[in-house]
């Protein structure tokens, strides 16, 4: 486990020498051990990589189709700690759990090995009448908010997705180190989203720059990142990175999805094709 003030230290010295930060969500411990072997700097686990691992959308972490807590910890506890020897590991904590005593639960996930927290799954990515009835009834982002704020007072190292830029204020204030700007759902392979539910990747430097403004004048020491939507590989990550002015990316179905996806069948075939 490493200490908040030790993956900030981390975080920065890869900044300072030129190289952007790279965040790899890992379904599955062998995801996490050459994650951890390509020169990650972080390694996150949701619940959503169990399913997306599994073969199913990553979407299916928003459903309730299991404990995403639960979930978490198992793949934690059994899969990935195990194997990642010297990679700060990251719990996606789903906040509006009503069912946790979450500042125990967090100093739970510290003693077990991770190195810090991000709010996954996230309400964020819900709008229209069910966000309206969730905020409504007490299932709100503020929740969220609370969680990581709960956090960063337990001198937790934190992370925080963030959907929609005027939300970055709320996440900057409760003291998130790292804003993560969602950019949507991951395009490409054979069940991310299709281009057309997707923004363009000029609309993605506008969202990633407001995200960024409005983070930094809360906290200048802020580090803010990059996640999903079109960015599928490094040449599309650079570009939003380079004009959005953000520090890095954070891959999931990008780094272990898509090119196990053509890893796996691209091998098989070559297999296939050997004449008897």
């Amino acid at each position: 486990m490493f200490t908040r003030d030790q993956v900030l230290g981390r975080l920065r010295e890869s900044l300072a020498s030129g190289s952007p930060i790279i965040g790899a969500g890992a379904g599955t411990g062998i995801s996490a051990k050459f994650a951890e072997a390509g020169g990650a700097d972080l390694i996150l686990i949701y619940n959503s990589g169990k399913y997306r691992m599994a073969g199913h959308g990553s979407n299916a972490g928003l459903l309730p189709i299991g404990d995403a807590n639960a979930i978490v910890v198992e793949m934690g506890e059994r899969e990935v700690l195990p194997v990642v020897k010297d990679t700060p590991v990251i719990a996606g904590v789903n906040g509006t759990d009503p069912t946790r005593v979450m500042d125990r639960f967090l100093v739970g996930l510290e003693a077990m090995g991770f190195s810090g927290v991000i709010n996954f799954p996230s309400i964020g990515y819900t709008d229209g009448r069910w966000r309206e009835s969730l905020e409504a009834t007490g299932f709100g982002l503020n929740r969220e908010v609370e969680m990581l704020r709960t956090a960063s007072e337990l001198g937790i190292f934190t992370m925080s997705y963030c959907y929609e830029a005027h939300e970055a204020a709320a996440f900057a204030e409760a003291g998130v180190d790292v804003m993560v700007a969602h950019l949507g759902l991951t395009t490409g392979g054979s069940i991310g989203a299709t281009d057309s539910f997707t923004m363009s990747l000029d609309t993605c430097i506008s969202q990633a720059i407001e995200t960024r403004e409005i983070s930094e004048a809360i906290n200048p020491d802020i580090i803010v990142v990059l996640h999903g939507g079109p960015l599928e590989g490094p040449e599309e990550v650079a570009t939003v990175m380079r004009g959005s002015g953000c520090y890095g990316f954070v891959g999931a179905s990008t780094m272990e999805r898509l090119p196990t996806e053509v890893a796996i069948e691209t091998t098989v075939r070559s297999f296939k094709s050997v004449t008897i």
